[in-house]
């Protein structure tokens, strides 16, 4: 059952208990990435991410990573567009401790001067390794295409420029801004006691921070075009539609729709690009959804030389799709693939604790199980065909990481179907 506690000073703690683990997992969410940036600090919230990890003003990093590692648990962080979560999973008679580390760390950092410059040195390094992954690049590239200059758009992780140029002051003022109590959600899943909880709220629920709101306006799909040369042995190839944002009244419509198009073995998009052609390795479709907007991506990684004809397969299969929906098998394979994935993810107390973070944030409200499946088996043919009219009848964003020097001839953002 989950359980939502708000705190005097707005800070909110939601939990979900398993008595039948062992384990917990805790995460400390902040409301807060790259979407929040400018052009000037681009990159700092996940650069912050990796200096909580750097020291507090009772533990070294060493000191962290080890506390962990001696009771057979794990801490980690990541960030996205939106959040950035900061978390840890340990067996139940350690919950007291992985709560007293992350709350020094949330507290207490220190962004010692050394550390920093270092750190600056590690993310660079990051930066470079995505630059050498081109699968990857061209995932960031398309959020650019879409949503081009606003910052939706934006890497999560930054630029060397700007990266060299952030000081511990923009760190803290940064802080000031934006880990504020109400932009703040503890979250907790597994088996756990309620003196737990009482220690959560004795370290959170008494902090305040003025902060000042971040106005971020709606984004526009931007429909752009980037090519990124790169000696490569592939092309690869990302396109992108309007999607729709977190909540969306059709959202399980589309992500069904998605499911079909590219989510599986068996899906349009893998069987007609590799099992039927033989074109490409790796090909598939995902959704996107933000607060404010949403996209549909297909990504492809093939030879230069058969980019063209790939791009007319998928082209065929949205067209397909588009004017004569689809069957009543798909339909209920579709279900069944997302039912059987959300109830395999609640086996793990640590998909549990992220799911209740990104609701909390981005949604506010938390669904039961029921009420889920019952949105899920609600379903219909209609509404996918519906969705799959809405996103695929409007002008696309394209990416390429390739050796080609230009978009093939038939590659154009016009409206495809």
């Amino acid at each position: 059952m989950i359980q939502r506690y708000t705190c005097p000073n707005g800070l909110r703690i939601v939990t979900e208990k398993i008595p039948t683990v062992r384990s917990v997992a805790l995460g400390v969410w902040v409301g807060t990435g790259s979407k929040f940036e400018n052009d000037r600090i681009n990159g700092i919230s996940h650069f912050l991410e990796h200096m909580f990890f750097k020291g507090t003003t009772s533990r070294s990093a060493k000191e962290i990573a080890e506390s962990f590692d001696e009771i057979g648990g794990n801490v980690n962080a990541f960030t996205s567009k939106e959040y950035t979560c900061y978390y840890a999973r340990v067996l139940d008679q350690h919950a007291d401790l992985a709560l007293d580390i992350l709350s020094d760390m949330y507290f207490n950092s220190t962004f010692d001067s050394d550390e920093l410059e270092k750190e600056k040195n590690v993310v660079i390094e990051e930066i470079s390794m995505y630059q050498d992954t081109p699968d990857d690049l061209v995932h960031d590239l398309i959020a650019e295409a879409s949503y081009g200059n606003h910052p939706l758009g934006y890497t999560i992780l930054g630029t060397e420029e700007v990266l060299r140029s952030l000081t511990r002051q923009d760190l803290l003022t940064y802080i000031d801004q934006r880990y504020l109590p109400s932009n703040t959600v503890i979250t907790v899943a597994g088996n756990f006691d309620e003196a737990l909880i009482e220690a959560i709220k004795q370290k959170f629920s008494t902090y305040t921070r003025a902060g000042q709101p971040v106005e971020v306006g709606k984004p526009e799909f931007a429909g752009k075009t980037i090519l990124h040369h790169k000696a490569t042995e592939q092309a690869h190839l990302c396109m992108a539609f309007p999607g729709f944002q977190v909540g969306h009244k059709d959202i399980y419509s589309l992500i069904i729709l998605n499911n079909i198009l590219g989510g599986s073995m068996s899906s349009r998009l893998f069987q007609e690009v590799r099992e039927e052609r033989g074109l490409a390795y790796s090909v598939y479709s995902y959704h996107s959804s933000y607060k404010e907007a949403g996209t549909f991506n297909i990504y492809t990684g093939t030879a230069p030389e058969h980019a063209s004809q790939v791009f007319d397969i998928v082209t065929q299969v949205l067209h397909d799709v588009t004017n004569n929906g689809i069957t009543p098998r798909e339909l209920n394979k579709g279900k069944e693939q997302l039912k059987g994935s959300l109830m395999l993810s609640l086996e793990s107390t640590n998909s549990r604790m992220n799911r209740l973070g990104k609701n909390e944030l981005l949604l506010g409200h938390h669904l039961t199980l029921d009420e889920i499946t019952a949105r899920i088996d609600d379903v219909t043919n209609e509404s996918v065909h519906r969705v799959a009219q809405s996103i695929f009848k409007n002008q696309l964003a394209l990416s390429m990481v390739s050796p080609l020097e230009a978009f093939p001839a038939n590659m154009k953002t016009d409206v495809l179907v």
